[in-house]
């Protein structure tokens, strides 16, 4: 059976909490084995950063998926000093899959979108767990137009397996949705940045990637579609996933080989959610390192760059 859960970091802190209550024993019993247990735990831990180091595309697609994985809306609530969250699309409803509205990043203006999943079983019912609708986006479009109005960069945030596939979403029109998303994000006259923070899977990932500059996170990944239905497509096999992973060459240090993205943002030790501060502080430089250099750019420089870029 194919693992469906990421649980190596579990079974590590349980081997951590038994060394360190072997160690609180011996104590009790003045045996003086401080040099040798600090062997051992230098030892786990570099076996760990190892392990870390050389993840398979699908345990990198476990990780992501993993509930305490920071949200978009985690990430803006960091960056923006001031926010103000958009809802609806003006023609159907509001998609909560989809978040996005105004912030202040650095003294500037931005406007900022991305896909949203939940932290438990209800909050994933609520966000559909970041899979979203048509109206989703339609409220993408709808928010971009705006930044381009008012000259506000868009920064985007990347997480979904893809957009619903169900019936309802498909009457209401979620191809054609996607398509109008991405032909505007591709003539848009302000400065976009993207960033894949967690699963990027097929058009419903996409839809938010064409940008000035593509930043993936390390563990993240960005395919053309889920492992899963890949695997369910070409092998009418779904336990063949891990071997699909690696084939759909879906890692963040595959598609900089590829020149598909412009930067790997380095993760903490046992992925994202091990030190939110860390990997935002990581994402907050970058975004001022990019944001500068591509408001600085006149407007048909940035589109034909763009162009070129896609």
């Amino acid at each position: 059976m194919v693992k469906r859960q990421f649980d190596y970091e579990q079974k590590y802190q349980e081997l951590l909490t038994k060394v360190k209550e072997i160690k609180e024993t011996a104590s009790t019993m003045n045996f003086n084995l401080e040099q040798e247990f600090e062997v051992v735990e230098k030892k786990m831990e570099s076996i760990r950063e190892e392990k870390y180091r050389h993840l398979t595309p699908w345990e990198r697609i476990l990780l992501t998926r993993h509930p305490e994985r920071p949200t978009t809306r985690d990430y803006i609530e960091f960056l923006c000093e001031e926010w103000i969250e958009v809802h609806g699309d003006r023609y159907f409803g509001d998609d909560a899959a989809i978040i996005g509205g105004i912030g202040l990043f650095e003294g500037c203006p931005v406007t900022i979108i991305g896909h949203q999943k939940g932290k438990n079983t209800p909050d994933n019912l609520k966000h559909n767990f970041g899979m979203p609708h048509p109206e989703g986006y339609r409220k993408v479009e709808r928010l971009i137009l705006q930044a381009e109005k008012f000259k506000r960069p868009v920064i985007t945030f990347i997480d979904t397996p893809g957009a619903y596939p169900g019936v309802g979403a498909e009457e209401r029109g979620q191809a054609g949705a996607i398509s109008k998303v991405l032909m505007t994000m591709a003539g848009l006259k302000v400065p976009v940045i993207a960033v894949v923070t967690g699963e990027g899977g097929s058009g419903g990932a996409l839809a938010l990637a064409v940008a000035d500059r593509l930043l993936m996170l390390s563990n993240a990944v960005f395919s053309v579609a889920s492992a899963e239905a890949c695997a369910s497509i070409i092998w009418k096999d779904v336990e063949r996933v891990e071997e699909m992973a690696a084939i759909l060459k879906i890692t963040a240090e595959d598609l900089l080989e590829l020149g598909i993205i412009d930067e790997i943002l380095p993760e903490p030790i046992g992925g994202a959610h091990q030190d939110f501060q860390q990997m935002a502080e990581t994402i907050k430089t970058s975004l001022i390192k990019y944001l500068p250099e591509l408001r600085g750019k006149d407007t048909d420089n940035l589109l034909e760059e763009r162009y070129q870029k896609i």
